[in-house]
């Protein structure tokens, strides 16, 4: 993690070079781009390029002001991100928008989104880190969507209770903290699903219960998925939708390093949900 107060001039020294196109064309091959369906407003891939060379990586859940700008700070010039500039959908380049590209484009960063494609990934995916941070060993996909599987799932025997502290001391070092849907005290947790992000609707809900998973491990979910989740007893525990969503850029930035000798630097940046 990076103290974004504090960015040193050694952060600012190159030891590696790469060309953006290069680092483009080994993530989309690493992740799947244009294979894993996604929401259109994800626009996973290159979102925005800078002048062609790369010497040092930023990585952050969100392509926020904030990122952009702590990028800046650190001297990267490719911020790779979970969420991308467009969310929002269509709209036109001012306010917010036109602050974001225009600090893209004055500090030549280039901008590469990855979403879903990152979520599902086997090595470098949220949710097959997630697992691995909770101390879970994944058995089985989870979360279908669209024709593939988003989330992980397996068996274990455990306190419920002893596996939310887990979920929760995790959540801590990202700035979230952990809800549940019904008290846990004497549960057992032997068959457990992960989904980060938005991770439970009444289709995961429903593929919980149908593959009895008796523990949801999701980063959101709506109001209803709670009175859903008790009502079923399947005990949905909310991690933050940021929080979940950390390890996987984290993994990319690492990834980027062996692969091209890049620096990188994981940008903290919470949003509490």
């Amino acid at each position: 993690m990076v103290d974004l107060a504090a960015a040193s001039v050694e952060a600012r020294q190159p030891e590696h070079t790469a060309a953006l196109m290069d680092i483009v064309h080994a993530l989309d091959l690493e992740l799947r781009t244009s294979e894993v369906p996604d929401s259109t407003v994800a626009l996973n891939g290159l979102q925005v390029a800078n002048s062609g060379r790369i010497t040092r990586v930023a990585v952050a859940v969100d392509a926020s002001l904030a990122s952009i700008n702590a990028a800046a700070a650190l001297g990267a010039n490719l911020l790779v991100v979970h969420h991308g500039l467009f969310w929002g959908g269509l709209q036109p380049v001012v306010g917010k928008t036109y602050e974001r590209m225009h600090a893209l484009m004055a500090h030549d960063i280039a901008l590469y989104s990855t979403h879903i494609p990152l979520d599902l990934h086997p090595t470098l995916g949220n949710n097959v880190l997630l697992a691995e941070a909770f101390g879970l060993v994944p058995s089985a996909p989870f979360a279908r969507h669209k024709g593939v599987d988003i989330g992980v799932s397996g068996v274990c025997d455990a306190s419920t209770s002893d596996l939310v502290t887990r979920v929760a001391q995790y959540a801590a070092v990202y700035g979230g903290s952990v809800r549940v849907s019904i008290p846990v005290e004497g549960r057992t947790t032997r068959r457990w699903a992960i989904c980060s992000g938005m991770g439970v609707s009444p289709d995961s809900l429903l593929e919980a219960r149908n593959a009895g998973v008796d523990t949801l491990i999701v980063g959101e979910g709506t109001h209803h998925s709670a009175v859903d989740s008790a009502e079923h007893d399947v005990c949905v525990v909310y991690a933050g939708h940021y929080a979940t969503e950390t390890l996987g850029v984290q993994a990319v930035g690492g990834w980027l390093q062996r692969r091209f000798g890049l620096p990188w630097s994981f940008l903290l940046l919470p949003t509490g949900l």
